[in-house]
């Protein structure tokens, strides 16, 4: 009577091969490429130094493009394009962050893509916005996704 093959190595060859094959975004790379020049323009904001600017900005040498104030057109535009996504596409970002963030490995992008997608996709928008370095995370994990 022949032994039963073990089903262990298909098993670990299919998890390799998963692995290995590469991560396909749903995210536009024009699109990110946007998203991270407005996350960097956003990131560089500082306190508010003059609650009152002026009303022509050259006269405060345009020092309040700079400033956190809480009508923040950077900010608008950054949650609006993050609120016009899917959910798919802001699952990809929330696991590109987590990875340029090194909180696991490009093995794990399935895995953890998929704890991504059981986030309410409402509240993502302000997560990743909320998220410091958001610009660099998302750039350290498409770096990842290259190597």
């Amino acid at each position: 009577m022949a032994k039963a093959k073990s089903k262990k190595p298909a098993k670990a060859a299919r998890t390799r091969a998963a692995a290995a094959a590469p991560v396909e975004l749903n995210v536009p790379s024009d699109f990110l490429d946007v998203l991270i020049d407005k996350a960097h323009e956003f990131q560089v904001k500082v306190e508010v130094v003059e609650p009152d600017p002026g009303s022509n900005p050259s006269d405060e040498d345009m020092r309040e493009v700079l400033e956190d104030y809480s009508d923040d057109p950077v900010h608008e535009e950054l949650h609006e394009m993050l609120a016009d996504l899917n959910q798919d596409q802001l699952a990809d970002l929330v696991a590109l962050v987590w990875l340029g963030r090194g909180d696991f490995t490009v093995s794990e992008w399935a895995e953890k893509r998929a704890e991504a997608l059981r986030l309410d996709p409402r509240r993502t928008p302000d997560y990743l916005i909320e998220t410091p370095q958001l610009a660099d995370y998302l750039e350290e994990g498409l770096a990842a996704l290259r190597r």
